[in-house]
């Protein structure tokens, strides 16, 4: 959060967050994303708007949800479906590094179940959970359409990590993203 809040007048004494707003850097991304189809057709931009959103605020809240609908002129409702059927789209706050672990059959007969016990033991959590310092999330995927390279992950719905059969590879990769997130936060967060 970005640390406003406002008191509600029907609350006593609670204060409840201020509503966060898309950054003016984010609001320009997605206007570009919408010069790409016709002007009747910008809810077309809705996907990518969403993923502007997302990686601005790490998650997307029902109130960031009604911005992008509005920004493209379209129900909220129908964002909001979008939001909810992807799975790449978080509904609440997941860790600064997310692992999505494919564990199809490729990939299992190739080592996931493995891999997805080294992943749990290093991090402490199961599929589903966050680590308590708000680092990792592990989440159990379905197929990433790398099965050549199986098993593999999805780090932040963007990284793909490939033959993942080793243990001192997950590893070297749960280390690096652990120094990253160190790095980052010495540059006054993330």
């Amino acid at each position: 959060m970005n640390g406003d809040s406002t008191r509600d007048p029907g609350a006593e004494d609670e204060l409840v967050p201020a509503p966060r707003r898309l950054s003016e850097a984010a609001l320009q991304r997605i206007e570009r994303e919408t010069r790409k189809f016709p002007p009747e057709q910008r809810q077309s931009a809705v996907i990518p708007a969403l993923t502007i959103a997302q990686d601005e605020f790490g998650w997307l809240s029902t109130e960031t949800i009604e911005e992008v609908a509005d920004l493209l002129g379209m129900p909220p409702v129908a964002a909001y479906e979008v939001a909810t059927f992807y799975h790449m789209f978080h509904r609440a706050p997941v860790g600064r590094h997310k692992i999505t672990l494919c564990t199809n059959l490729p990939c299992a007969l190739s080592g996931a179940g493995r891999a997805a016990a080294r992943l749990k033991e290093r991090l402490g959590i199961d599929f589903g959970e966050t680590t308590a310092d708000g680092c990792f999330t592990l989440v159990e995927g379905e197929c990433l359409g790398a099965c050549g390279d199986a098993p593999v992950l999805l780090h932040n719905n963007k990284r793909m990590c490939s033959f993942l059969d080793d243990d001192k590879k997950i590893d070297a990769l749960i280390e690096s993203l652990r120094a990253e997130g160190a790095a980052s936060d010495g540059e006054g967060g993330v």
